[in-house]
């Protein structure tokens, strides 16, 4: 699809993923054990044909583009096309961005560089497998200047996208952003194809700072949209809890997101390391593990990630353990998330199974009995975290000295 550049947006703040995006972008966060979010849309670029693509940052880039890099497990380390890192930039009568619609607009000189006449507008933290060349070609077809992708959603989570209505012709006659409730449960996917020029007129023409809530409400009213139904597996895991039932469901006997599929290839960067080493006593019941692991007591319906140690006399339960961490011996580990790098001290308790009070201090975040750890923490031995219990990154040895046993509900930092 030499015809499509494809602009991955990948640099806003995501607060409802909390400590897992407080040192990275959501598009970083690792998901099912060896990948990062970003490398779906990636894939779903280069498996579709589209050599082209730009990934917009500004939200703590560090660790993105470290992983993407110049693009070579993607095929994207290429001298015409390629992949692009645009990092947002202030300048001459530019600022910050503030928004993905002024993202845009910050990045108009290399939009108008590309040789491309579509453009194609991704995110960056969605998890789907998309062959995105049936919506171009429909988007040709019926030469529109733009098209949005739509997935079906239940009622109950309409609050959290923009929610599209169309007629019976597929063509959007009103866009919501966010709306508390609708008769529609159209949901837009983040994904806009544009006629490029058209796209590169309306930004200079305006000042929308969102796609969803500014500029799609605005072209809705003055030319004919057309949607794309997408029928495949798709979640958007902006909250931690969205992301931990994302994570379990690969766990299921048939996935909805078949990462084995030969047809259609995840690609990531992959750190050079030994197959997992499963000792002789450990015990392992439904769970995915990465290379690098060293496995010697019992993971149970979890998701253990490259290089994490687990050694005999530990169990983990229903939970999802985050690259390189490090548990030691007599451990009971339920229904946690545990960012990378983290070491945890011998007989420590983390979770559990029973119902809990919300958190403290984001009990809209917290609330269904996850233990969430943030990344490169010491938890010392003997130490008792209850359920929906927050660790932040790093948290210094200061605040374990007076109490090594924090309740249901409670805040370590």
């Amino acid at each position: 699809m030499s015809r499509v550049l494809a602009l991955i947006l990948a640099g806003g703040e995501h607060p409802a993923l909390s400590v897992l995006t407080a040192e990275r972008a959501e598009a970083a966060v690792p998901f099912a054990g060896k990948y990062r979010i970003i490398d779906f849309t990636l894939s779903n670029c280069i498996n579709s044909g589209i050599t082209n693509v730009g990934v917009l940052t500004q939200y703590r880039p560090r660790s993105l583009q470290e992983h993407i890099g110049v693009g070579k497990p993607w095929d994207l380390d290429r001298r015409i096309g390629g992949v692009h890192i645009l990092h947002p930039y202030v300048g001459a009568g530019t600022s910050w961005q503030k928004g993905n619609g002024d993202a845009l607009r910050a990045h108009l000189d290399f939009m108008d560089e590309q040789p491309e006449e579509l453009v194609l507008v991704l995110a960056g933290d969605h998890m789907y497998k998309m062959d995105y060349r049936p919506m171009i070609q429909a988007h040709l077809a019926a030469q529109r200047d733009v098209t949005i992708a739509v997935h079906g959603v239940g009622s109950h989570e309409v609050h959290r996208f923009g929610i599209v209505t169309t007629d019976l012709d597929g063509v959007v006659t009103k866009f919501e952003e966010k709306p508390a409730r609708s008769a529609s449960t159209l949901a837009s996917m983040g994904i806009y194809l544009f006629r490029k020029q058209y796209l590169i007129d309306i930004l200079n023409a305006g000042t929308h700072e969102n796609i969803g809530r500014d500029l799609m409400p605005d072209l809705i009213a003055q030319i004919p949209v057309d949607t794309y139904n997408f029928q495949g597996y798709w979640a958007d895991i902006g909250t931690v809890q969205s992301y931990y039932e994302a994570s379990m469901a690969l766990l299921s006997e048939t996935p909805a997101l078949d990462l084995s599929d030969a047809d259609w290839v995840i690609h990531t960067k992959s750190a050079e390391m030994p197959a997992a080493e499963i000792s002789a006593g450990a015990r392992i019941r439904n769970s995915m593990i990465c290379d690098g692991s060293r496995i010697g007591g019992t993971v149970s319906g979890s998701v253990i990630g490259p290089g994490v140690v687990i050694p005999a006399g530990t169990t983990i339960i229903d939970s999802i353990i985050l690259p390189d961490v490090v548990i030691e011996p007599g451990c009971t580990i339920t229904r946690a998330i545990i960012d990378k790098g983290t070491r945890i001290g011998a007989n420590a308790v983390i979770g559990h199974a029973a119902a809990a009070v919300p958190n403290e201090r984001v009990p809209d975040l917290l609330h269904t009995g996850l233990t969430l750890i943030g990344m490169r923490n010491e938890i010392p031995a003997e130490t008792h975290l209850g359920a929906n219990v927050l660790v932040a990154p790093r948290t210094s040895g200061q605040a374990w000295i007076k109490n090594k046993h924090f309740p249901d509900g409670s805040s370590v930092a």
